[in-house]
């Protein structure tokens, strides 16, 4: 017996996870800038930075947006040609040159979505443009959002019919929303540490901790929503034990599960050990090894995060356990 399902589309399941994986790191950009940067900007619990300080952290905060914003968009277009192709079963150049291509645009659902999340992404670069109105900030987190919920409406949760399926789609949604807070938002953050670990003023540290301490919020609240909606989620796709460890999907999805609790170990280190340990001192030196350790810690859990994408890219390609028995 297979351990998973063999005929495995590695085209469509890479480009999947690239996509994902920008998504995420598209919104949490805008959700970290918004929940977690600007609130400890304007928090006053660490020492004043400097304006030279605070731009930097900013742009570098848009850089990574219009980055993963442009990977998105690019994988993005790229998803939809692979997909047309295996919908058609024609080779892509060909189904680029027929009318394939229009057809699955028009006619799908998971054509008229991704027309409808690219609209959603050039609003999101006008705001990026704009960036210096408040109400361009505003529209683009919106946007954000919109970017990431969106892709719970291509795959198996937007055909599941009926009232089940508008649970599902709701429930997928805000998993997307909070993979991307979380797994996301541990880009930023590692950049933004590392960046810490090098300054010799103390108020960068400082800032660096209370930003630390705002994120580790954030991120028990998408644990929590990963948690509940992940649970519903697999009740509708794998059904029972059974199906879950005799189905190729299944075995993927324990697998998903295990790189999961990997993640929460980091994390549950970084809130309950590193992050108490960046305290106002004096002595910048003490929390600069606490720094570099997070850091560390962070990037390991980045890596974690890529390896979930990867995995769902694959779950996405593959037929739901609950079909199989």
């Amino acid at each position: 017996m297979e351990w998973f399902e063999a005929g495995l589309n590695a085209p469509l399941i890479a480009v999947r996870a690239i996509h994902f994986a920008a998504t995420a790191i598209t919104t949490a950009s805008l959700i970290f800038r918004a929940v977690v940067l600007e609130p400890a900007l304007a928090s006053g619990q660490q020492l004043p930075c400097s304006s030279q300080m605070t731009n930097s952290l900013r742009a570098q905060i848009a850089r990574l947006t219009w980055i993963g914003l442009g990977v998105t968009v690019f994988s993005g277009v790229i998803w939809v040609l692979v997909e047309a192709a295996s919908m058609s079963g024609v080779p892509l150049g060909e189904a680029m040159n027929s009318g394939v291509l229009q057809t699955v645009l028009q006619e799908t659902q998971f054509g008229q979505v991704c027309e409808i999340r690219f609209v959603f992404s050039l609003i999101l670069a006008a705001c990026l443009a704009w960036h210096r109105f408040a109400f361009a900030n505003w529209f683009a987190f919106a946007s954000g959002l919109a970017i990431a919920a969106g892709i719970a409406w291509t795959g198996h949760a937007g055909s599941t019919p009926g009232e089940l399926g508008d649970m599902h789609v709701a429930g997928d949604a805000l998993h997307l929303l909070a993979a991307a807070a979380w797994v996301g938002g541990l880009l930023p953050l590692a950049l933004m540490l590392a960046a810490a670990a090098k300054e010799t003023s103390l108020a960068f540290p400082s800032l660096a901790s209370n930003v630390t301490r705002r994120f580790s919020a954030l991120g028990l609240i998408s644990v929590a929503a990963l948690a509940a909606t992940g649970i519903i989620n697999a009740w509708i796709l794998v059904g029972s034990i059974q199906a879950l460890v005799s189905t190729g999907y299944g075995r993927l999805l324990v697998l998903k599960l295990v790189v999961f609790v990997l993640m929460l170990m980091f994390a549950a280190y970084n809130r309950y050990w590193l992050t108490p340990r960046l305290t106002y001192s004096s002595d910048n030196n003490l929390m600069v090894p606490t720094l570099h350790q997070l850091t560390r810690n962070s990037v390991i859990e980045i890596a974690l995060g890529f390896a979930i994408f990867a995995i769902v890219g694959m779950l996405g390609t593959m037929h739901p356990a609950i079909h199989l028995l």
